[in-house]
């Protein structure tokens, strides 16, 4: 049986992705919320200059988690890569095997109104948006701060091609 995030786990990995973000300015809040709704494509790349301020504030934020909640961090954005990881967002986003990973990296690196956008309907996903750093955050972080990657216990993988029911 694998290990499953729980709900307190889910709301506790989207609260600090969005605290983040809050940490970055209103400019990024514009911005992902047009990306989300679609508004403004000739901007849609313009978040990617924001990206290094939000996971610099993502590893402030995390900095003294105990091992535990690095873990269940871990563990969440593992699940949501794994749930991302589909021919239908891959069609749009493109990507080689670990380009699709990040573009997965890059759509839970938006926040859960994008994540969530993104699962309903594959076309809100833009083509090669990368955030390669967010792919393995917490791992890297855990592994920094404790000298080993955590044992998630999922029974997934966050690699591209992983999900078989993504590619059916």
């Amino acid at each position: 049986m694998s290990n499953i995030p729980t709900t307190a786990d889910e709301s506790r990995f989207w609260t600090i992705i969005e605290s983040a973000w809050e940490l970055v300015g209103d400019e990024s809040t514009t911005l992902r919320k047009a990306l989300t709704h679609r508004e403004n494509d000739d901007n849609a790349y313009a978040i990617d200059a924001h990206l290094p301020a939000f996971l610099g504030h993502l590893a402030a934020l995390s900095e003294e988690l105990p091992t535990e909640e690095l873990t269940a961090l871990d563990r969440v954005l593992e699940r949501k890569l794994y749930n991302l990881d589909r021919a239908d967002i891959h069609q749009v986003t493109d990507g080689s095997d670990d380009g699709f990973l990040y573009c997965r990296g890059f759509i839970v690196a938006m926040g859960r109104d994008f994540y969530d956008a993104v699962t309903t309907d594959p076309e809100v996903a833009l083509s090669d948006a990368e955030c390669e750093s967010m792919c393995y955050f917490f791992a890297h972080l855990h592994n920094g701060r404790f000298g080993a990657f955590p044992t998630t216990g999922s029974g997934i993988s966050r690699e591209s091609f992983s999900n078989p029911a993504g590619w059916t």
